[in-house]
Parts: C-alpha cells; sequence; structure tokens
C-alpha cells in the first residue's frame, strides 16, 4: 500500500492574486474584514534577531523589531486583530494582553509574521499569523474547513490573510520526541494518518512533509486519541505529480508509513479509507451550495502553470481510468472532478 520515494516541490511557488469573484465569495462568508494592520506595514522593521528553541537550535524564525514612531501603533493594531479573531472585536476583553513577540520567516513561500499575545495577569500566550493572501492558499483553507474534520479561522483583508494558530505537535518532532513514547497507542495513530491522507488526496493538498502538518493528541476515557491536521496551504492543487498529493511517498513520512503497514492490513486500510469518503460526503452535502461557488471561483481562477495542470490530469486519468479529467483545462476543474469521483460510496482505489 505505501511505499517512499524522493520527491520535488517547486522551490518557488508563484503568489495568485485573489480575483473578483473569490473576494466576493470571502465577503459573502464573512472571510473579509477590515484590519488595521496589513502585511505591508509589518515589513517596515528595521532591525531582528535569531529565535531559538528550547536546545539552542536556530527556528529559522527571527525576532523583529520596529522604529519607537510606528512601534505602539503597530502593537495596538496587531492587538485588535487578536480581538477581531477571538472575541468578535471587542476591545474590552483585551486590555490585559499584549505583543510578547513578533517573529518573522524568510522559510517557504508564504514568509509569515507570527504574533505572539500574551496575558499580562498570568503570562498565558497565543498565537497567529499574518501572511500575504495568495488565492490557491486560500482556496486550501476553505477546503480543509468545509472538508476536514477541523474548523479553520482566519481572515482576508486587501492582500493580506490572518491565520489563528493549530495547536498541536508539529510531525516532525513528533517522530523525533513521542513516537516510541511509553503509551502510545500507534495503532490509533496509524488509522488517522491513513484517513488524514486520504482526506489530502481527496482535495488535492498536496506538500504534506511531516513539518507541515501537525498531531493533536487528546486523552479520552479509557486511551488516548490523535488528529492529523495540515497546517500549510501553499501547494492546494498546484503541482502536478499527482504523488505529490499523497503523504505516504515523502520520505520524511517514512516512519509513519512503517507503522501504517505493520499494524494495519489491507481490508483495515480500505474501511478507513472509506470511513474518511463517507464523512467528506456529509460535509459535501451539508455545505453543497458553498462547495459548489467555492468550485465555480477555482474553475475561473489561474492557480498553478498550465504544464502542471497537463500533468496533473494525465496522471489521475491514467489512475483512476477516468478520461473526463483529460478535458480539464484548469486546476479547480480537477478538484470538481476528483471530489465527485473519489466520494463516491463505492469507489475503492490504494
Amino acid at each position: 500500500m505505501f511505499n517512499n520515494m524522493e520527491n520535488i516541490i517547486s522551490k518557488k511557488k508563484n503568489q495568485y492574486p485573489v480575483t473578483h469573484d473569490l473576494r466576493n465569495y470571502l465577503k459573502n462568508y464573512k472571510r473579509e474584514v477590515g484590519m488595521p494592520v496589513s502585511y505591508q506595514d509589518l515589513e517596515a522593521f528595521n532591525s531582528s534577531i535569531p529565535v531559538y528553541d528550547k536546545n539552542g537550535e536556530d527556528t529559522l524564525w527571527e525576532s523583529v523589531f520596529y522604529p519607537q514612531s510606528s512601534m505602539e501603533e503597530i502593537h495596538t493594531g496587531l492587538k485588535k486583530i487578536y480581538a477581531i479573531i477571538k472575541s468578535d472585536g471587542s476591545m474590552k476583553l483585551s486590555e490585559h494582553l499584549s505583543v510578547d513577540r513578533i517573529d518573522y520567516c524568510t522559510f517557504g513561500n508564504s514568509k509569515p509574521f507570527r504574533i505572539r499575545i500574551i496575558n499580562n495577569y498570568n503570562d498565558n500566550y497565543d498565537y497567529y499569523y499574518v501572511k500575504l493572501a495568495d488565492a490557491s492558499r486560500i482556496y486550501g483553507l476553505e477546503l480543509e474547513h468545509i472538508l476536514a474534520p477541523n474548523r479553520i479561522t482566519y481572515l482576508v483583508y486587501q492582500n493580506t490573510i490572518i491565520e489563528e494558530h493549530i495547536a498541536g505537535i508539529p510531525g516532525d518532532m513528533f517522530l523525533e520526541l513521542y513516537m516510541n513514547h511509553k503509551g502510545m497507542n500507534k495503532t490509533r495513530l496509524a488509522k488517522e494518518f491513513i484517513k488524514f491522507n486520504e482526506r489530502c488526496f481527496v482535495k488535492l493538498l498536496g506538500d504534506m512533509r511531516a513539518y507541515n502538518f501537525v498531531i493533536d493528541i487528546t486523552q479520552d476515557f479509557d486511551d488516548v486519541q490523535y488528529r492529523v491536521r495540515a497546517i500549510d496551504f501553499d501547494q492546494q492543487c498546484y503541482e502536478g505529480k499527482m504523488s505529490l498529493y499523497r503523504s505516504q511517498f515523502f520520505k520524511e513520512n517514512l516512519p509513519f508509513v512503517e507503522m501504517c503497514t505493520e499494524l494495519i492490513n489491507y481490508p483495515t486500510a480500505v474501511q478507513y479509507q472509506q470511513e474518511e469518503r463517507a464523512l467528506m460526503n456529509k460535509r459535501l452535502r451539508n455545505d453543497a451550495t458553498r462547495v459548489d461557488t467555492l468550485l465555480k471561483c477555482m474553475e475561473s481562477d489561474v492557480i498553478s502553470k498550465p504544464e502542471k495542470v497537463d500533468t496533473l490530469r494525465n496522471g489521475l486519468a491514467g489512475y483512476y481510468k477516468e478520461p473526463r479529467f483529460l478535458q480539464c483545462q484548469k486546476m479547480g476543474e480537477i478538484v470538481r472532478l476528483s471530489l465527485s469521483i473519489i466520494l463516491k460510496k463505492d469507489y475503492i482505489k490504494i
């Protein structure tokens, strides 16, 4: 069922603007809200220092600082954004909060700012992210929100995306620190990884290497439950190689794949895939109008290169033995057809 291979993701993905149709969709579903601080405002820092983890290792993030003349305005604006995310904009509930740190990361496509908000009474803290608006990323966030078992909080303002922090243990850190921890229920984790792998392939969300997803651990009354959650949506239906949409093929995920191969037999794996498709089908039916509107935006949008569209449609046409893929001219058309085929109850393909 699972194999390991080297995959090469595009080193620099194009940023795609938010179109008029997509902007209307965001307004209609209350995703676009006026913000006091934009991504460009945060780019105006004048100095930075590296951020190290608890073990003294470089995290690839930099803590940035602003001129005294603009720092207070930026911090006030960032607190207002946090209030918009958490409490519908009520600043009365945020008077005891402050901006503890603003971090910047040049690694990856989105070059995000990470805002750390701290409670002055008890030093408890929370994060959110400020990124450049990219249409393909927005489509990925929306599809995750609608079709995955996780709600996604994000807002768009002009060319800025505000994203709530998705809590969990990064997959690469989990492999290093928790994989062989006493009390680990690897069978339950293997089940969740198979279902996660299926979700990503159905939605055509790519590049789900270990550091692009987190594992959320919940203590149940008699055991532990796991949930694998995507945290990076830059590669939503962008790449051409079909294998890049299946997390089982990334070498970084090999320990997870080996765990699944060891603990889950073929009939059980098929069962988990069918369960996940059935759940996605229910979510799809519940939000059919919203999904259709979103897919219409995608079908009229350009969110990948023509050669990548060609490669993906040819790969999926062969994989599913479905010639209708060859008629697709846009990534949005491929996603719609992928959903319509894979979510059939009687469909089985590993």
